[in-house]
């Protein structure tokens, strides 16, 4: 595995999955440095002068990018960064990515050019979107608005994809794949609404509303206009049935089913992530 001190950069090392990867590696004795702004060195993808000093020393990487492969640009910048890991001597990268997304397949295929040992975990819609930042307000609140009536979606648990991550990055027998990671079944946005009702023992309520409604509420809201454009291309684009199939992707990983999207609710109203503030 890489030169001996085998240390692994997590770009996005304070993100949903990327500080799960932190968390495993560290747990198993694995030299870990994060990447973040405020981490040591700092690493920021807008300064490209970040870059070399983070990946110095580095024999792998996980690479998460922000705020989306869907993005224009993404897949140039994230091309950029694997030639110039390549360049420092890095030997694996893993590379999370999205189904359906061209700019995340664009963004593959620069990392497979890379001259590095490559693994692309190309996950669905995070269970953990519900209970960590984006949903989080709505769910508190007891009513989730969103642009999706009746399309299907595998939720994957984050912890799947940082299990899969890390045995990308630490085992033999993972280079040069793509792994599909999904949850077990596909689900309504209103059924998983409805899970977490069930879990949580609170009303809750999904509002399906038109993509025009949604994205006028983000604007009125004061949302930047970047954030804007991303939301409205996953809703009107990426979450309009091309991902309902179920994968195999965390099997094949990992050797153990994915986590279903029930058992992430129990657990996570049992740890008090939904409780009611004030």
């Amino acid at each position: 595995m890489g030169d001996a001190n085998g240390t692994t950069l997590v770009i996005g090392g304070t993100g949903k999955t990327g500080r799960r990867v932190v968390e495993r590696l560290a747990a198993r004795g694995e030299p870990v440095r994060v990447g973040s702004r405020a981490g040591t060195p700092p690493f920021d993808w807008e300064d490209r002068a970040t870059w070399a000093p983070a990946l110095h020393g580095m024999s792998r990487v996980y690479v998460t990018y922000q705020p989306d492969l869907a993005v224009p640009g993404a897949a140039e910048t994230v091309g950029e960064l694997a030639r110039l890991a390549a360049r420092s001597d890095v030997r694996r990268l893993v590379l999370l990515s999205g189904r359906g997304e061209e700019g995340a397949q664009r963004a593959e295929e620069a990392v497979k050019q890379a001259g590095v040992e490559w693994t692309v975990l190309r996950a669905s819609w995070f269970a953990q979107n519900f209970s960590e930042n984006f949903l989080l307000d709505a769910v508190l609140a007891g009513e989730v608005v969103l642009p999706a009536d009746g399309v299907r979606e595998p939720f994957v648990d984050a912890d799947d994809i940082a299990d899969a991550a890390v045995a990308a990055l630490t085992e033999d027998g993972h280079t040069g794949r793509i792994y599909e990671l999904t949850g077990p079944r596909a689900l309504t946005f209103a059924e998983a609404v409805d899970e977490i009702a069930r879990a949580t023992g609170r009303p809750l309520r999904y509002v399906p509303i038109p993509a025009e409604a949604f994205i006028a509420g983000m604007r009125a809201d004061g949302v930047p206009e970047d954030v804007v454009w991303l939301m409205n291309e996953l809703f009107t684009q990426v979450l309009d049935g091309r991902n309902e199939a179920v994968a195999d992707g965390v099997q094949r990983a990992l050797g153990r089913p994915p986590r279903d999207f029930g058992d992430y609710a129990r657990a996570t109203a049992s740890a008090g992530a939904w409780d009611a503030h004030g």
